[in-house]
């Protein structure tokens, strides 16, 4: 356990709304496959692991745009951005699983989380298109009761509104669920709905270190966050 939260408890939390990329699973060698594709449709070179992952968790677009950004200058890029996001898009349909992995101790922590009677929900600014085959494929999708992607209203973090949609779904106040994510996407939203909030630090979080996020706590693992919650 963390040093942050050996004193932590969390009382009253009766739903967890948990991020899915960079907080769940792994994608980045998906992802990065697909954005390499795309760069070669435009005769670029491939990019490294590395500076994909400091590319993702502010969604697809961004993602996309950046990727042309190594190269191109701002205004090309974002002439470029269409065409490029269609090639994305359909070389990570392909992708999409192949060498995904998910983090240990995420299946203990949902099993924890479900043990203490906690609703639960995957908000990701991942399409539902790639997120639900992605959930089915590892197995993760039965352990929620409900799903919202990029697609699933008309905002998606880091404004507040899944967040506190899911609430209300659940038919709790926002003060009585967790927000557990790896980026500043997943920290604003949560603070803007006000939730709890938990951080992971082995995600994708733009290469800039999730301690300055204002968490309640760092966790090392789900398992870990719902060992925080009496």
């Amino acid at each position: 356990m963390s040093a942050q939260s050996e004193t932590l408890v969390l009382t009253g939390i009766r739903a967890a709304l948990i991020d899915l990329d960079g907080t769940m699973v792994d994608t980045a060698l998906d992802i990065q496959a697909a954005a390499n594709l795309m760069r070669n449709d435009f005769a670029l070179p491939p990019l490294p692991i590395e500076t994909i992952r400091n590319f993702i968790g502010k969604g697809t677009q961004n993602l996309v745009l950046q990727s042309l950004q190594v190269d191109f200058a701002p205004e090309r890029a974002d002439e470029l951005l269409p065409q490029a996001l269609e090639c994305f898009y359909r070389h990570y349909a392909i992708a999409n699983g192949v060498q995904s992995t998910v983090y240990p101790g995420v299946i203990e922590g949902l099993n924890a989380f479900r043990s203490k009677g906690l609703r639960l929900a995957c908000i990701t600014n991942k399409l539902s298109a790639f997120a639900e085959p992605l959930l089915e494929k590892l197995e993760l999708i039965s352990y929620f009761d409900a799903l919202y992607f990029a697609d699933t209203l008309p905002r998606k973090k880091p404004d507040p509104l899944p967040l506190v949609t899911a609430c209300r779904e659940f038919g709790i106040q926002p003060y009585e669920a967790v927000a557990i994510g790896d980026s500043i996407n997943d920290a604003s939203a949560a603070r803007a709905a006000g939730c709890r909030l938990l951080n992971v630090p082995y995600g994708y979080n733009h290469g800039e270190p999730v301690q300055e996020l204002g968490a309640d706590a760092i966790v090392e693992s789900l398992l870990e966050a719902a060992q925080l919650i009496d």
